[in-house]
């Protein structure tokens, strides 16, 4: 089983157990720690979302970071019980892992939330799938942050705001045009 490193915050250099799933693909850690100085190290009260957890690496970096509550949401099995194992080891009570699509998710939770993350399998079609849903799940001065295989400038009313790439990885802070 390969390991992710968590990069800052009260669980800094903790290493988690990614799952064997095909198509996993932890987000890296310069990625990461680029996205953190971008959104700011403390995340003090916020509530995120990462919609397609995977590993989960995105999430419990947040909550590493201050986030007052983490959903993570996910629908590989196995996946999902190497979650559920990190949120034991670290205790991370803050973080609730849900088993299901990231769409339906979407389309149902009547929660919003302060971030959201958009890190799903490329040349899918998820991130189409999901952009009708995402006013309904960020808060309209939130910051949603979206992980592709190409460039993303807008996404309904959500604009790029800052951007990077490394190596397939195209990376995006994204927030809203009302913000």
């Amino acid at each position: 089983m390969s390991r992710v490193r968590i990069v800052g915050g009260q669980w800094r250099s903790r290493l988690l157990d990614v799952a064997h799933v095909q198509g996993l693909r932890p987000t890296p850690d310069r990625v990461r720690e680029t996205l953190f100085n971008w959104l700011g190290q403390d995340l003090d009260g916020q509530h995120c979302l990462d919609l397609f957890a995977g590993t989960g690496i995105l999430g419990f970096e947040a909550a590493s970071r201050g986030a007052a509550g983490v959903v993570l949401v996910e629908r590989d099995p196995r996946a999902f019980d190497a979650l559920h194992k990190t949120a034991k080891t670290l205790q991370a009570s803050q973080v609730e892992i849900v088993r299901g699509d990231a769409v339906r998710f979407a389309q149902t939770t009547p929660r919003r939330f302060d971030g959201v993350f958009l890190d799903p399998p490329y040349k899918q079609g998820w991130i189409e799938r999901v952009e009708p849903w995402l006013d309904r799940i960020v808060q309209p001065d939130g910051w949603l942050y979206v992980e592709a295989e190409a460039p993303v400038t807008r996404l309904g009313h959500w604009h790029t705001v800052k951007q990077g790439h490394a190596g397939q990885v195209h990376f995006h802070l994204m927030r809203g045009s009302d913000a």
